[in-house]
């Protein structure tokens, strides 16, 4: 590798060249820093031109996350990315910006007293789920101990669908993992399901608002009630965290009758991303738990070394402030009557989408964008040429970040393809998604054979 030197940034005369004029055997180093300092220009370039080899995230269907914002939005978040979210005293005004989305959401939620509601924003839903697992074990704990029990196997009911997070939360804090098996066609947790994986080591159970693999609600309310009824039989009260993910910020305003938050008196805590249907650009999350005693003391810490007598309960110490700013905004900008007009136009959208595919004979759907604007189908049994991960490919050909995946554990046979529809994926861009899929169908069906290989394909790998 040659590496960059003065004579390559400047000409004799100290005048900097032109950037696309450098000798073509020059590269920069990938794997140590540089030697020699470059222009803030040529960086840029350079960096620039790397990127732009990543998708383009206004057709990526894969991720939840926020890809586009208004250009007010956009301002606002380069006049405050140098905030830091942890000292409150030196950006008092963030602090309470903070604060009062927190009363927002406690209000939004439902909870019973939104003056008495805590919550703090974390860096997205992922911190969020291991605050709120952390404080489900400590308060099982006190009460076990309380009553002179052992504290020595608490465990965790959560169907077979969740997010990695809550794989991590349970290896992370020593908490036994139970997982209710996907089976037939429940791909999600369902209240039947639930109890004979319940004892008195429970510290709770999550009930996911969105499932992260096909878009679906779980029934938080009926599991609930089968909670009472297991209470009512042995005693035993077992809470419930809600992980809204992506849901705490669709259904209150697209499905305001669905009873799943804190009008649930089993419902200790809810997370949601703020960076998915948030409408905030990546990475800020939220958690709120329904009354200040749900949040044990000894997790909340309190430093003075920032300027003030601070307190902290965040995985994280240093985070960004910008994001935590660009949510008030989007409350401001939006209101819940446009939070309702955007996430109302993204299901229908959804919803357009999975009726049209559901109309092409090589495909099946799994669920349908009815509850999350998120929807899956997988390729029909009839097809035999080609599966699932030969229409992602096809599809990226144009531009189209589609995930082909299987379910998890029972349910492996099933490949699916997941469409995830966001602010800012319009009509018309639908038309386009099904004109490509049409076209890439059309071709697959042309086959004269089998593609060759059935495996996944491989990917980025850390």
């Amino acid at each position: 590798m040659v590496m960059l030197s003065k004579a390559t940034e400047h000409d004799d005369d100290g005048m900097a060249i032109p950037r696309f004029t450098r000798a073509s055997g020059l590269s920069v180093p990938k794997d140590q820093i540089p030697d020699l300092e470059m222009l803030p220009q040529s960086a840029y370039q350079l960096v620039k031109d790397e990127v732009m080899l990543d998708g383009n995230a206004r057709f990526n269907l894969a991720t939840f996350v926020t890809t586009w914002m208004d250009d007010e939005a956009d301002r606002l978040y380069a006049a405050t990315f140098d905030k830091n979210m942890v000292d409150k005293d030196e950006y008092p005004q963030t602090a309470d910006i903070e604060a009062r989305c927190v009363r927002m959401l406690a209000e939004l939620w439902n909870a019973p007293d939104a003056a008495d509601a805590i919550g703090t924003s974390t860096t997205g839903s992922s911190e969020g789920c291991m605050l709120g697992g952390l404080a489900l074990k400590r308060q099982w704990q006190h009460r076990r101990r309380a009553a002179g029990l052992s504290t020595d196997k608490p465990n965790l009911v959560m169907g077979q669908n969740v997010q990695v997070v809550w794989e991590k939360f349970a290896e992370y804090w020593d908490v036994e993992p139970r997982y209710v098996p996907l089976e037939g066609d429940n791909l999600y947790l369902t209240a039947d399901r639930v109890l004979p994986f319940v004892d008195e080591n429970t510290i709770g159970v999550v009930a996911i608002l969105g499932s992260t693999m096909e878009g679906s609600y779980e029934p938080v309310e009926a599991i609930c009630t089968a909670l009472d009824a297991y209470e009512e039989r042995t005693g035993i009260s077992v809470p419930v965290h809600v992980d809204a993910a992506s849901g705490g910020f669709v259904a209150p305003f697209i499905q305001p009758d669905l009873v799943w938050d804190f009008r649930l008196p089993r419902v200790a805590s809810i997370q949601a991303s703020g960076h998915k249907y948030g409408l905030v650009y990546p990475g800020v999350g939220w958690v709120l738990w329904r009354h200040t005693a749900n949040l044990p003391e000894e997790l909340v810490f309190r430093v003075n070394y920032l300027g003030g007598n601070m307190p902290t309960f965040a995985l994280n110490f240093s985070r960004p402030g910008a994001q935590v700013v660009l949510q008030y905004y989007q409350f401001l900008r939006l209101g819940k009557d446009g939070y309702r007009r955007v996430q109302q136009t993204c299901q229908d959208v959804a919803v357009h989408l999975s009726d049209a595919i559901k109309s092409m004979p090589q495909f099946e759907l799994v669920s349908d964008g009815r509850d999350l604007p998120v929807f899956a189908f997988r390729v029909a049994d009839t097809v035999t040429n080609y599966t699932a991960y030969y229409v992602s490919r096809k599809l990226r050909e144009r531009g189209w970040l589609v995930p082909a995946y299987t379910m998890p554990p029972n349910r492996e046979d099933l490949v699916v393809l997941r469409i995830v529809v966001r602010n800012g994926f319009s009509h018309d861009m639908a038309e386009l998604f099904l004109r490509d899929l049409r076209v890439a169908g059309d071709w697959l069906e042309g086959l004269e054979g089998p593609m060759p290989q059935e495996k996944a394909p491989a990917s980025f790998h850390h």
